[in-house]
């Protein structure tokens, strides 16, 4: 093998730059929030949906919208080289969802309450909170029309920023209307921003006439007396899309839910009506949007199935473990109940054999491992031991297994109380370890 040849197999190969590895111990946050999210879900009686990562990409420009943001700068988009189809990494799961449920006729036998969990991807600057391949977990109720299931999603999201222990997360609402409204107030805004056009910046003014809504959402600074001087859309808004809006304000308040009506909120694809909502924080500095969403009437009759009616939330798992951590929430430990030391290496079969029962049981136990040579000092056992978190210790030493017997030593309690328990029923005396001291 030649030296260049050398080079280049010993070259170092790292991860795509804003796609990150999640190792522990920080993986142990990551099935926390999961797990809490998974129970919360239940007790909503939300069920889980899987979809896939790849959708075509006519999905996303047909469902989100040709002139937004995600469309024409952040999707990861290809062309299938053996069938020529032009395919897409998922950018949100919305429309994933929407796509399942038309394809498999699930609103067949009435509505359905969803949730998914998983990675999206987005071509963007990485920064904190925002990067190349991020993690949403939403929830979509489809085939509900009324402002009680609103009411219901922003209540589900409240209620996990309280499980969760979050505290410092504001709630901003808006109504989008109807499509006829939002058509008259997108020729008020069409108006006024061409009487301004001076002030436009060079995005303002290429989407003036193809979705001057987005006008509003822009965050450059130059540009916002003039934004928050435009026409605002609640005042275009008829009798039924205004009850609408009421309704769900009253369920949030006969609930206790705080909130403040931002009338600029739009949010970035262009398949929402009537409300929208977003869950906000101070602490993530520009990323402050941990969970938004809202109803979305059109987008299964767009997709290609019945009209049918819809609303839903997504939250970036990233923004909002970043946010626990900025609260001071400290790691959650996996809980382990037992390490097994082991001195020679001839005890192991002995000794495994008493930790696959221990395991069948239930118990959380891990066995220290050798490097080869031997299995090391039961001093360094006992650190190892001492430093994985485990409640107790179990000792497989010779003059154990020479009884049928193995030692369980408490290691959290501080009594370092030693009890020999026999090899010969340790179903029997499994429950015992899974008592956290």
């Amino acid at each position: 093998m030649t030296e260049k040849k050398m080079a280049a197999k010993a070259e170092k190969l790292t991860a795509v730059k804003g796609m990150n590895d999640i190792l522990p111990p920080d993986s142990v946050r990551w099935e926390w929030l999961e797990q809490q999210v998974r129970s919360l879900m239940a007790r909503y009686a939300y069920s889980n949906i899987r979809t896939p990562i790849v959708e075509p990409t006519p999905l996303f420009i047909r469902g989100l919208g040709e002139v937004t943001d995600i469309v024409e700068k952040e999707m990861y988009s290809f062309e299938d080289r053996l069938n020529g189809e032009h395919l897409t990494l998922r950018p949100e799961c919305t429309a994933g969802v929407v796509r399942a449920v038309v394809e498999h006729s699930m609103l067949y036998d009435g509505g359905k309450r969803l949730y998914y969990m998983g990675p999206m991807f987005r071509h963007e600057r990485p920064q904190r909170g925002r990067y190349r391949q991020f993690h949403q977990i939403g929830a979509e109720a489809l085939g509900f029309a009324g402002a009680e299931i609103d009411a219901e999603l922003i209540l589900l999201a409240d209620a996990l920023w309280k499980t969760l222990g979050l505290n410092e997360v504001r709630l901003e609402l808006n109504s989008l209307g109807q499509p006829e409204e939002r058509k008259q107030h997108r020729a008020a805004l069409i108006a006024y921003f061409e009487q301004h056009a001076e002030q436009l910046d060079e995005e303002a003014r290429r989407r003036l006439h193809l979705n001057p809504l987005r006008i509003l959402d822009t965050k450059n600074p130059a540009m916002q007396a003039l934004v928050d001087a435009a026409p605002k859309l609640i005042d275009f808004l008829g009798e039924a899309s205004l009850a609408h809006f009421s309704q769900v304000r009253a369920m949030l308040d006969a609930n206790g839910v705080a909130y403040s009506i931002n009338p600029r909120l739009v949010r970035g694809m262009d398949y929402y009506n009537l409300t929208v909502f977003e869950f906000i924080t101070t602490r993530l500095g520009s990323q402050g949007t941990i969970c938004g969403g809202g109803r979305y009437d059109y987008l299964i009759e767009q997709i290609g199935g019945k009209p049918a009616p819809a609303v839903g939330w997504a939250l970036g798992v990233e923004r909002v473990l970043e946010l626990l951590k900025e609260q001071g929430m400290e790691n959650p430990s996996p809980e382990l109940d037992a390490y097994a030391i082991v001195p020679e290496i001839g005890n192991l079969p002995m000794a495994m054999a008493c930790l696959q029962t221990l395991r069948a049981a239930g118990v959380r136990v891990q066995m220290h491992a050798g490097t080869g040579e031997g299995m090391g000092s039961m001093k360094s056992q006992f650190k190892r031991a001492d430093a994985s978190g485990a409640s107790y210790a179990l000792i497989f030493g010779a003059d154990e297994l020479a009884q049928n017997l193995v030692t369980v030593k408490a290691l959290r309690d501080g009594s370092g109380a030693q009890t020999a328990y026999p090899l010969a029923n340790v179903a029997d005396w499994a429950p015992h370890l899974q008592s956290r001291s």
